[in-house]
């Protein structure tokens, strides 16, 4: 019989996906990962930006931290790197902190991350309700959609504050300075990133007669290859080529930046002490409990797609906590899991983590090459693509009436409830909340499932029965039967029938200590038949069976 290991051992999936690799897997790899790596280019300058960092933070995230989530991680085919859901929280971090303390608290965030990892508590993130995750996850995406109207429309604002109704406030005052040739782009990209999944698609009529008329002018194969560049990457080259050739008069990333520096990024440590992470514990812990939820949301729906192996949750961790404490270093931002990059590994035919590592290099050398060109790309553009990045990240049907109503009241509470909270508030009081209330109400639930029954009363015999879990919660519903007991003739013997008692706590035990008190007061006798292990065990071990045996109570209650 072997025994668990307190600790997880540090196995990346890469070490068992190499066993048996070969030429032909390589070549898919390669393909998926130079695939993933031209879809990430756009999305990371996009998310550093809205962030409130400059657009190098996203793209080295990615390199940095994508290389080693892919090689160190536990999942086959999981890609990693800056992601839309740590958008609002790193901005609000940048401006109430500084750039300087948000790497000190990545940094710190990737050692919890390791350590929850280390501690094999990676599969505790499964009892997050789903209906925080979608409230939360929905919150985030109508935030990042309140964040890209300022870029989208071309508004002149000189600093968008943190918080929603600041945000709001700020908009409203700054409309005069609308620009349309901004709102054009962002309209044209965005339209654009709906439509190109269906464009060329034969799946829908209107694809399959763009095809038939490209085919007459094209080569098929080219058309079917045309079909497959990502969406992301078509509406940033146009849109900017467009933007450029006509000489727009709109903010881009080189009249904001002054463009990205194009070399490798240099090793800096952030100034560090004591006093300062001290001040920086609700940061961090925001930004791990956040990416260990993303991570491993991200590795579940990886195995669902893909059909490989089930990814290990504490080398997943330990691989996001080494990812996060080193991409700091070199000016990164958080890293996690991103559900639509992944996705796109998969489908582009990735088989194992070289897909992940061809991406961070793929995009390293895509920045190398073409940095220069990225002072051209239109922010309105890159608001438009994150736009459509968060509407695909929300999941607005849950909200819907329909679907409202098939949902229990205490599902719609949690849902609604942490939405509510991460919009007005943050997502760390939404969290918490949304934890506390679902403890809240799993107690309550947990409590309605015990029940005391009166079976007989045949004097000089009282008998009960009791169903379910008398723990902290439902201890009070044995009251009912030491008020039966009060009211019976003395010297009754009360027995109570644990036949369907499943577990016992020792607020639960306690109370039964006070329904035996009861009952040697009215000068009868307890007795308790038919106990399951784990009631038993609790009886045994705390001494109230002796009590029971001896019909005396215990000695501190007299």
């Amino acid at each position: 019989m072997t025994t668990r290991r307190p600790i997880a051992s540090f196995r990346p999936r890469l070490i068992d996906a190499l066993a048996g690799y070969n030429r032909e897997r390589f070549l898919k790899d390669a393909a998926a990962g130079a695939t993933v790596g031209i879809v990430a280019l756009p999305l990371a300058m996009a998310f550093a930006i809205a962030s409130g960092l400059k657009p190098e933070a996203g793209i080295w995230t990615a390199i940095i931290a994508g290389f080693l989530i892919s090689a160190l991680g536990g999942s086959a085919v999981q890609i990693g790197g800056p992601a839309g859901a740590f958008i609002v929280i790193v901005y609000g971090i940048v401006e109430r902190y500084g750039v300087a303390n948000l790497l000190i608290a990545t940094a710190c965030a990737g050692v919890l991350l390791f350590l929850l990892g280390l501690f094999r508590l990676g599969t505790l993130v499964r009892y997050v309700p789903v209906s925080i995750v979608i409230g939360f996850t929905n919150g985030i995406a109508a935030l990042i959609l309140i964040s890209q109207i300022k870029d989208w429309l071309g508004l002149s604002i000189e600093k968008m504050p943190a918080d929603m109704f600041s945000q709001l406030h700020a908009l409203a005052t700054h409309l005069d300075t609308f620009n349309p040739y901004a709102f054009g782009l962002g309209l044209a990209c965005l339209v654009g990133l709906f439509a190109w999944p269906r464009l060329l698609h034969d799946s829908t009529r209107f694809g399959h007669a763009v095809r038939i008329v490209l085919g007459r002018v094209a080569d098929t194969r080219a058309v079917r290859a045309g079909s497959r560049v990502p969406g992301p990457i078509v509406a940033l080259v146009t849109l900017t080529l467009v933007s450029w050739g006509f000489s727009l008069q709109v903010e881009t990333i080189g009249t904001r930046f002054g463009g990205i520096p194009q070399g490798l990024p240099a090793f800096a440590l952030p100034d560090f002490s004591w006093e300062t992470v001290k001040q920086l514990v609700t940061p961090t812990l925001t930004i791990a409990a956040l990416g260990a939820i993303e991570s491993l949301l991200c590795a579940r729906i990886a195995d669902q797609v893909s059909g490989l192996p089930r990814h290990d949750p504490n080398q997943e961790l330990m691989a996001q906590g080494i990812a996060n404490t080193v991409a700091p270093f070199f000016g990164g931002m958080p890293a996690t899991g991103t559900i639509a990059r992944t996705v796109t590994n998969v489908r582009a035919g990735a088989t194992s983590p070289i897909a992940g590592i061809v991406h961070a290099m793929s995009l390293m050398a895509v920045v190398l090459v073409a940095a220069p060109l990225a002072q051209h790309v239109p922010l309105a553009v890159l608001a438009g693509i994150l736009v459509f990045v968060a509407w695909n990240m929300g999941e607005w049907r849950e909200f819907s009436p329909y679907m409202l109503r098939r949902f229990s009241r205490h599902y719609r509470l949690l849902m609604l409830g942490t939405f509510f909270l991460t919009v007005v508030f943050d997502l760390t009081v939404a969290v918490q909340a949304g934890i506390v209330l679902a403890c809240a109400l799993f107690i309550r639930r947990m409590s309605g499932l015990f029940n005391v029954e009166m079976v007989s009363l045949e004097p000089p015999v009282l008998t009960f029965r009791l169903y379910g879990a008398l723990f902290f919660g439902a201890a009070a519903k044995l009251d009912a039967a030491a008020q039966a007991v009060e009211r019976a003739p003395r010297g009754m013997t009360v027995v109570l029938d644990a036949m369907h008692l499943i577990s016992l706590d020792a607020t639960g035990l306690d109370a039964l200590r006070q329904l035996h008190k009861t009952v040697l007061g009215r000068g009868g006798a307890l007795s308790i038949e038919s106990l399951q292990p784990q009631p038993l065990e609790v009886i045994v071990r705390s001494g109230f069976a002796d009590e029971l045996a001896s019909g005396m109570p215990r000695a501190d209650e007299g």
